[in-house]
């Protein structure tokens, strides 16, 4: 009975672990979603999420607002997002390089402010988690569900938006007319053009869109998960965003469950640390990016690329 009710405990643990862990991943991944949906594949997304959360983290710490943290990280996003579609919009510089350099920029920048601002690693009081109760009764709680509650409805607000922002996102890509237009725009930029869409209008607002995200992610590591800022804290998170558009075939529905399946492997291997399983610990930390090597080369439907990702358009060419 003992080593049922252990087991059980371990499996919540992971999956309520698996939903937390998600959440920068998704933000960032939906962001990127955005961008590719356009046409532009942005590898800089992971430098985007390092300066939003130094941005983020040292706004709480100056002024012990939450919510400034989390909308000047949307701000810094946005100018990265913007930066990158000068480079690779208007200056039609291939996409792939102009990302890396972005990533090393945010990489330094985050690095430098860090270092001039803070210098040592400090902790601070982020959002906490939030219980959805009935309006004057902390009893009646949906995390006091059995099970399900503890799984699902114990997380702070920053991992109930992630989620949220899954349905919203697909119904404005797949069901509102701006929607129509940035898929369009991603299929076909010279039809599009044709038609009288501005193609790089709607390229540039989709990746500053994708910027605002990946700010917020980057947040939501430092005033959110882990209430500290480190140097590369994200450690290669915003790659696998990006690997997880690709995954997810360009849709929020499926990114969310190729996020959910990384994280709860993520959850998985740090469980297995804890509990002191016998497996060599580098071995443990691999398994999540073996399991993404993995999936992205098994052969099935991921769903239609967009045409001109990556390609740049010039009107009359």
């Amino acid at each position: 009975m003992n080593d049922e009710l252990s087991l059980l405990a371990i499996v919540i643990g992971v999956l309520h672990s698996g939903i937390r862990l998600a959440t920068p991943y998704l933000y960032a991944a939906l962001g990127e979603t955005f961008s590719q949906r356009s046409g532009v594949l942005n590898l800089g997304v992971e430098g985007i999420m390092l300066v939003g959360a130094f941005t983020s983290f040292y706004t709480v710490l100056q002024t012990d607002s939450l919510l400034l943290g989390l909308l000047v990280a949307a701000v810094s996003g946005a100018i990265m997002g913007l930066i990158m579609a000068i480079v690779s919009v208007t200056l039609q510089a291939e996409q792939g390089i102009s990302g890396i350099g972005l990533y090393l920029f945010g990489l330094g920048l985050s690095g430098l402010l860090f270092k001039q601002l803070l210098g040592t690693p400090t902790g601070l009081n982020g959002f906490s988690e939030w219980r959805v109760c009935v309006p004057g009764s902390e009893s009646l709680c949906l995390g006091n569900i059995p099970i399900l509650g503890e799984i699902l409805f114990r997380h702070s607000p920053m991992v109930y938006g992630a989620f949220l922002l899954v349905p919203v996102s697909w119904w404005i890509l797949m069901k509102t007319q701006w929607g129509l237009t940035i898929r369009a725009v991603g299929q076909n930029p010279t039809a599009a053009d044709s038609l009288g869409i501005n193609v790089a209008q709607v390229r540039y607002w989709c990746v500053i869109v994708g910027g605002i995200l990946a700010g917020i992610a980057g947040a939501s590591l430092s005033i959110s998960l882990l209430n500290v800022f480190q140097e590369d804290m994200t450690n290669g998170l915003g790659f696998i965003a990006v690997a997880l558009v690709y995954f997810g075939g360009w849709s929020p529905i499926g990114v969310m469950f190729g996020t959910l399946l990384f994280s709860t492997v993520n959850a998985l291997q740090l469980w297995a640390q804890v509990l002191d399983l016998p497996i060599p610990s580098d071995v443990a930390v691999m398994l999540p990016y073996l399991l993404t090597v993995i999936a992205l080369a098994l052969p099935f439907n991921r769903g239609e690329k967009p045409a001109s990702l990556t390609r740049p358009f010039e009107r009359g060419k």
